[in-house]
């Protein structure tokens, strides 16, 4: 397991640099001139200085392969994504705040999305074709049609007009008030959790399907096993695997999902701290939050293939 583990996390090096030659080159192939920027907005450290100084003081005077093998060499010799060019504060500080906020609302969301797939998943399988699978199946076909962020911005809007309601849009921190940073994160979390559990539910319900047709289980349903045991410890197990590779390959999908939702309700995470690199073409910020995605979407796909052996003792990995 050591060994298949270790052979994995090598397999990331290739993948991680291609990923961010093209983040790196991408970034800066954005509209926009960061120097004219900062000119026309008469930033501080700018008007202090003229054009030519301004763009040498950033290090974008060098070409951009000097400029990549320059990053490079400080990701790996010294942990340092760069500074911010905007605020010159290291981007690992920034990224290091705002990563929690993130991974908290992605951890909510795919809770919440798979407390609502797996239980009506398995029971639209286990009754087939009844008026409870129409409503299951139709749930998950609106809730694929819906875009997240149409339908956070209505759960915004549609109660401030109506009763006068709106969520809380100064963020709590979780350690200083865990109520109320876990009331503030649960209606997006829902939201993003929500259109989750629609393609969850379908490939629960599909597999579960496929499973309860192999002759193993009725054999179990035939020697009197109880229902709930046949399809909990034997059907539901070996329906999981492709469930699981689903919820892996859903990853990006949620990180991309709280980005938008970031923005809507207000809340301080990297998805945030994004939007405004890129609207300021903070390059070290834009990244520095690429490669973390990377990162966190191989590590995420890793747990995954490790998982399988839990789920189905038949599979094992090569040492």
């Amino acid at each position: 397991m050591q060994a298949y583990i270790a052979r994995r996390l090598m397999a990331l090096i290739p993948t991680l640099l291609f990923a961010s030659i093209i983040v790196f080159v991408t970034v800066r192939l954005i509209p926009g001139d960061i120097i004219d920027m900062m000119l026309s907005q008469n930033d501080v450290s700018a008007g202090k200085m003229d054009r030519e100084a301004l763009v040498r003081a950033l290090g974008l005077d060098k070409p951009i392969w000097s400029q990549y093998l320059s990053w490079v060499g400080r990701i790996v010799f010294h942990g340092d994504l760069g500074n911010s060019l905007w605020q010159t504060t290291p981007v690992t500080e920034q990224l290091a705040a705002r990563l929690p906020v993130t991974f908290e609302l992605g951890l909510l969301a795919v809770l919440i999305g798979l407390s609502i797939a797996l239980p009506i998943g398995v029971y639209s399988a286990i009754r087939q074709d009844t008026a409870g699978d129409y409503i299951a199946r139709s749930f998950s076909i609106l809730m694929l049609a819906i875009p997240s962020f149409w339908l956070g911005t209505m759960v915004l809007v549609i109660p401030s007009i109506f009763w006068g309601w709106s969520p809380e849009v100064s963020y709590v921190p979780f350690f200083d008030d865990p109520v109320g940073n876990v009331k503030q994160m649960l209606l997006p979390a829902v939201v993003l959790g929500t259109a989750l559990s629609a393609i969850t539910m379908r490939m629960t319900r599909t597999m579960m399907l496929e499973v309860l047709r192999q002759d193993y289980i009725r054999t179990a349903m035939a020697k009197g096993l109880p229902e709930r045991l046949v399809v909990v410890r034997h059907a539901l197990r070996n329906a999981l695997i492709p469930v699981v590779t689903l919820i892996g390959l859903q990853a990006p999908i949620v990180i991309g999902g709280t980005v938008i939702l970031e923005q809507i309700f207000g809340i301080p995470g990297m998805g945030l701290l994004l939007l405004d690199a890129v609207n300021q073409r903070d390059y070290p910020i834009i990244t520095g939050v690429f490669l973390v995605v990377g990162v966190a979407v191989m590590l995420i796909n890793l747990l995954v293939d490790l998982s399988y052996g839990l789920l189905d003792p038949r599979v094992r990995v090569r040492s």
